[in-house]
This record gives C-alpha cells, sequence and structure tokens, in this order.
C-alpha cells in the first residue's frame, strides 16, 4: 500500500458573515485545539485501552492553546520542532488526522511507515522536524537549523517547543547560548506544565519563571496565559518579528496545567486533585468556545456543527488508519540507511 498523501483540513472559517479577523482566528483556534483534543482522547482512551498502539501515549490535553496559538504565527517555510503535546502543529502543516492514527499503531500509513511508534514522526517536506524524546536536546539542533538558515540568507526563522523541565538540562542551556550569541533566528516556546514527568516545578529550579532564564543569555523574554490562544498567538507573533528581523533568539513562556499524567499509563496520583478543578476551569476550548458566543462570532449550533464535523473526520480517521497494513520486513532498512 502506498503511503498517503496528506489531505489538507478545509479552510478554518467563520461559520457566519463577518469582517473581523479576530473571529476569523477564533475559529482556526477552536477548530485546532478541538482536533487535537479528540485526536488525542480517542488515542488514549480508545485505541490504546484496545491494544491498537505501539509505543507509548503522551497527551497535551489542556495545553493545546500553546501549539495552535504559536503554530498559527509560522510562515509555511519557517521550521517547527515540536516536542510531544504539540500535535496540533502537524495539522497545521497539512498533516491529516489519518496519518497521526496510522503512525500510532504502527502501520504503512503513518508518517515513519511503520518504522517508529508514537509521537516520533517528522515531515521534511513541510518542515517539521521529528520529535527527539530527550526534549531539551531538541534546543541545539533548532539551533543549528537556525543557523544554517542564517548562513543561507533565508527569511525563515525556527520555532522549538519543551516543556519546563527541558529548561533543567544542560543541553537546552548549550543551545541557547549559542542561539544568543550568534544572534539566530529561534523562537523558544516553554510549554510549562508545572510538572516535569512527577517533578513539580519549584522542586527542579530555583527560579520562580522559565522566562527569568532569558535574561542571563542577554535575549528577551516574557510570561504569558498558555491557556488563552490570543495570548500566545500575540506573544510569539512578537517573538516571531524579532527573530525574523535579526534580533536573534525570543523566549516565550506559556504558563498552562497538564490535565493529565505524564502519559497514558502514569494516574498523576502525585499531582494535588484541586489543581485539576482549578485548571479545569481555564480550559483552552471552552474559553474560546464561550468569548465566540459572547461576542456572537458564533452561535451554539455553528460551534455544534464544527465539533460533529471533526468527529465525522476523526471516525473515518481511524478507519482507514486501521486497514493500513503493518510495514513489509523486507523494507526495514529502507530510507534509515545509506548503502555504501
Amino acid at each position: 500500500m502506498a503511503a498517503v498523501k496528506a489531505v489538507p483540513l478545509p479552510p478554518a472559517e467563520p461559520q457566519v458573515e463577518g469582517t473581523d479577523p479576530e473571529a476569523d482566528l477564533a475559529w482556526r483556534f477552536l477548530r485546532y485545539m478541538f482536533l487535537m483534543r479528540e485526536v488525542e482522547e480517542r488515542i488514549e482512551r480508545k485505541l490504546y485501552r484496545q491494544g491498537k498502539i505501539v509505543g507509548g501515549v503522551y497527551s497535551g490535553r489542556g495545553q493545546e492553546a500553546i501549539s495552535v496559538g504559536a503554530g498559527l504565527t509560522a510562515s509555511p517555510d519557517d521550521v517547527l520542532f515540536p516536542c510531544h503535546r504539540d500535535l496540533a502543529l502537524y495539522f497545521i502543516r497539512g498533516v491529516h488526522p489519518r496519518q497521526v492514527f496510522a503512525q500510532y499503531m504502527g502501520r504503512v500509513g503513518g508518517l515513519t511507515r511503520g518504522k517508529d511508534g508514537n509521537m516520533h514522526m517528522g515531515d521534511m517536506g513541510r518542515r517539521l522536524v521529528a520529535i527527539i524524546s530527550a526534549i531539551g536536546a531538541a534546543v541545539p539542533v533548532a539551533a543549528g537549523a537556525a543557523l544554517a538558515l542564517k548562513y543561507r540568507g533565508s527569511p525563515n526563522i525556527v520555532y522549538v517547543f519543551f516543556g519546563d523541565g527541558a529548561t533543567s538540562r544542560g543541553d537546552w542551556h548549550e543551545g541557547v547560548n549559542l542561539a544568543a550569541v550568534l544572534k539566530l533566528p529561534l523562537v523558544l516556546v516553554c510549554n510549562n506544565n508545572q510538572y516535569a514527568y512527577s517533578t513539580p516545578l519549584e522542586r527542579q529550579m530555583a527560579c520562580a519563571n522559565v522566562a527569568d532564564r532569558g535574561p542571563a543569555y542577554g535575549i528577551p523574554a516574557e510570561i504569558v496565559d498558555g491557556n488563552d490562544p490570543f495570548a500566545v498567538y500575540r506573544a510569539v507573533s512578537r517573538a516571531a518579528a524579532h527573530a525574523r528581523q535579526g534580533g536573534g533568539p525570543y523566549l516565550v513562556e506559556c504558563k498552562t496545567f497538564r490535565m493529565s499524567g505524564h502519559s497514558a499509563h502514569d494516574p498523576a496520583d502525585y499531582v494535588p486533585k484541586r489543581l485539576f478543578e482549578e485548571w479545569a476551569a481555564k480550559d483552552p476550548i471552552l474559553r474560546t468556545e464561550r468569548l465566540m458566543l459572547e461576542r456572537g462570532w458564533a452561535d451554539r449550533r455553528d460551534v455544534d456543527e464544527l465539533y460533529a464535523s471533526l468527529r465525522r473526520e476523526i471516525d473515518e480517521a481511524v478507519e482507514w488508519a486501521e486497514k493500513s497494513p503493518f510495514p513489509d520486513p523486507s523494507e526495514l532498512t529502507a530510507n534509515v540507511y545509506q548503502a555504501s
């Protein structure tokens, strides 16, 4: 079976007439956040528990505003380095949900054609670099990509995403220092969900904020509400403009919360229950939905129709992925090793 060709999702335009650019942006936010949430829910709460998933599952539930708000600021030829809670970046770049489901089930229709399971996927044609499991290690690699762009005189920039725990690793600091010294076009997006696996923020760093680390390297840094896609979009837009104009790297810390365990096998018993309750009230999808209804950018029927259409698309995508075959063992080394 040939690898599936990605089919872009329909344009995320408002369902009601209007010229307000914020209304259009809100519809795009809602579409991609809901799509990410529903795809991950299907993977974690159904397919994983049915034994159909190859490898682990890491969810970005409650954190969707970060990858969506940041991803929509990027130009098509900018380079993206997602982390394991940034699934929406793939959808924004035109990867179809059926490819994601096939990827997680180890099928030929996935981005790695069954050679790797779960989130270890990329698409260089779309300028999506595959996730590096040691998340902090992505930063020096991203700095190298930014150096290549600068060396070539490219107008494009690099975005690298990571969690708060990654910023306590040595390779994160080495990458940031290199980017700062060479003024590389790098946007650093921290998905601060308060826990590095089971380690709370105050147990892994002495400074109050990840953004406090920016000035030590002579780069600008700011803190935003990571559950507000508009706030993320505005902050990352500033960071992207700074990097694109030759100002060097820019750090954006997005404050959010991980509404699940570290992965599907982690019940998160170490997290106080009150935190889940407090952050549930700040859910980025519900916040965006309420804003759209309050401002008259949509009515209840518009929103429900969007959700229903995306669920139908996900149903079809799962069915397609389950029909995609497992890889042929004869292709084990294809596109992996260079023949001598």
